[in-house]
């Protein structure tokens, strides 16, 4: 191992962290492209717009089931991880580590309020980085404890949710999973026009994400995974330590987790779409969730443990080592894409296409991924926020 002050070479990294890493990150664009192309509320509700028959809501059913919550979840649990990875390897150097976290926290916050406002308000990098801002509290906590913390927060969601559903009903989210027309073309209007156009629902979408639904939401979801996933990094899980036979195990508990997915759905369908029914919908893809994740990160270990230098483990370590670049990536191509300042495409691309959308993407990144990695140690985002961590510019280009 290197005793350099600066971040981790490549050759102290762990693949198969990156490879996880990797196939959360591409895993995440089967739901965001929906945000992407279409108005905010489809995210809550598929059938606000859209042809919402046939094949199109098969594509919906199977990003659905394999994909929404999953792969947040997984990426979620990796940067909880990456936070005592990045202490821990800090300490051993000898540095402040604390300190150097709070300074690449605020760095990443700050690129998540230019990525919300300028770009895209379904950014998660704000979320993200408030959350890591308090749960870095509990670094010293063991893996038990943080196990438990991590089941206190994950339980603030549904205890609210289920408490409105059989209190107040479908009143409770009744303007978000039945909005009016007008709000919806108004959506659409501002998508397809111009970037300042587009500032009219951007911006106060965004700021609502990152006040109210970041206190009310996204920080007990997101911070109470970064703990399970600090504890999963304590216990040599996610850095593929353990038995073939417990990731096999969460192979097969991931089939529980697939089933309350596709049980949820059989519930919203039977009762009709309803608001009423709806909260109580979306605990079968929250607790489902987990399950799942971990169904998939047992499936990458295997297999990054049977072939590590395989092409395709090669392929998803190099998305993981340039995922921030990658998620911003996501972005400037899908904005490019469907907003009115590129192609305009917004509201008019039927599931079934944004499928075949997702899987270009993926192809471009992959590659892309890749070969830049044969030139450079970093992604360009990730060497910017090195730098700016650091205090000092970092080495870019790998040894001749």
């Amino acid at each position: 191992m290197t005793s350099d002050a600066g971040p981790t070479p490549p050759a102290d990294r762990i693949v198969s962290l990156d490879a996880l890493r990797g196939v959360a990150l591409l895993g995440i664009l089967l739901i965001n492209v929906w945000v992407f192309a279409m108005p905010e509320q489809t995210l809550l509700n598929p059938r606000v717009y859209g042809d919402f028959t046939g094949a199109n809501y098969w594509a919906w059913a199977i990003a659905h089931v394999f994909a929404q919550n999953k792969f947040i979840t997984l990426f979620s649990a990796l940067f909880g991880a990456g936070i005592l990875l990045f202490i821990d390897s800090k300490e051993a150097k000898g540095q402040n580590a604390v300190r150097l976290h709070y300074r690449r926290t605020a760095i990443l916050i700050a690129i998540g309020l230019l990525h919300a406002y300028l770009l895209w308000y379904g950014d998660i990098l704000v979320a993200y980085g408030v959350t890591a801002l308090v749960v870095v509290a509990f670094r010293d906590f063991s893996a038990r404890k943080l196990a438990g913390l991590s089941l206190v927060f994950l339980s603030f969601l549904p205890a609210v949710e289920l408490f409105a559903a059989f209190t107040i009903g479908g009143d409770a989210i009744a303007s978000g999973w039945a909005p009016a027309e007008a709000a919806i073309r108004q959506q659409v209007a501002a998508y397809r026009g111009g970037w300042v156009q587009q500032l009219s629902h951007r911006v106060p979408s965004s700021f609502s994400r990152q006040t109210v639904g970041l206190l009310n939401g996204s920080f007990w979801q997101i911070g109470g995974t970064m703990l399970l996933g600090m504890a999963l990094y304590r216990w040599g899980v996610l850095t593929g330590e353990r038995s073939a036979a417990l990731y096999r195990r969460l192979v097969a508990f991931g089939v529980v987790g697939l089933a309350i997915t596709v049980a949820g759905v059989f519930y919203i369908e039977a009762n009709d779409w309803s608001a009423d029914a709806a909260l109580v919908w979306r605990q079968f893809i929250y607790v489902g969730s987990f399950p799942l994740a971990g169904g998939y990160l047992g499936l990458v270990m295997l297999y990054t443990r049977r072939r590590p230098d395989r092409p395709i483990t090669r392929a998803l370590a190099a998305v993981g080592r340039t995922a921030f670049t990658n998620y911003l990536l996501q972005t400037v191509i899908a904005t490019t894409v469907f907003y009115g300042h590129g192609l305009g495409l917004f509201g008019f691309v039927s599931r079934v296409e944004l499928l075949g959308f997702v899987v270009a993407v993926w192809a471009v990144q992959i590659a892309l991924s890749v070969a830049w990695l044969r030139r450079f140690r970093f992604g360009p985002v990730e060497w910017v926020w090195r730098t700016l961590t650091y205090g000092e510019r970092q080495p870019m280009r790998n040894p001749e």
